[in-house]
């Protein structure tokens, strides 16, 4: 048996228009109308793709879906500097969506953030600095 490998990473989300605007801050680009769509992908550098769907979409195919929130879930999204970290939160945070840990210097020598999409999902924001060991999110 050959090895499966990673190809796509779904996200369930309660409102495809509010997520869709949550990530294209983000640097994502989308069809017009995906709004309306029940399943949205964006393939990413290297092929792996990213997938949105509506909860009404995955109750489609499995009636016992019951969205228990986001907090197991993160997506960490690299930065160059750790000015646009700053850049980046503050953006976020300004435009009414949530910071869950503003940017701070990590021991682990990233600086680095948290806000949430939408749906709750945890955003990690990141840059290595000098002299740092880049581990969490690297």
């Amino acid at each position: 048996m050959k090895t499966p490998r990673l190809d796509l990473i779904g996200l369930v989300v309660a409102d495809m228009a509010a997520s869709l605007a949550f990530y294209r801050r983000l640097g994502f680009d989308f069809p017009e109308g995906a709004e309306g769509a029940p399943h949205v992908e964006a393939v990413l550098p290297g092929g792996l793709r990213l997938a949105w769907d509506t909860e009404e979409s995955v109750r489609s195919f499995d009636p016992s879906f019951r969205p228990t929130g986001g907090s197991r879930a993160e997506l960490a999204f690299r930065c160059d500097a750790a000015e646009e970290v700053d850049a980046a939160y503050a953006e976020l945070t300004e435009a009414g969506y949530a910071g869950h840990l503003a940017p701070w210097d990590a021991v682990w020598g990233q600086r680095y953030a948290v806000v949430t999409d939408p749906d709750g999902y945890g955003i990690s924001l990141f840059a290595d600095v000098p002299g740092g060991s880049g581990a969490p999110g690297a």
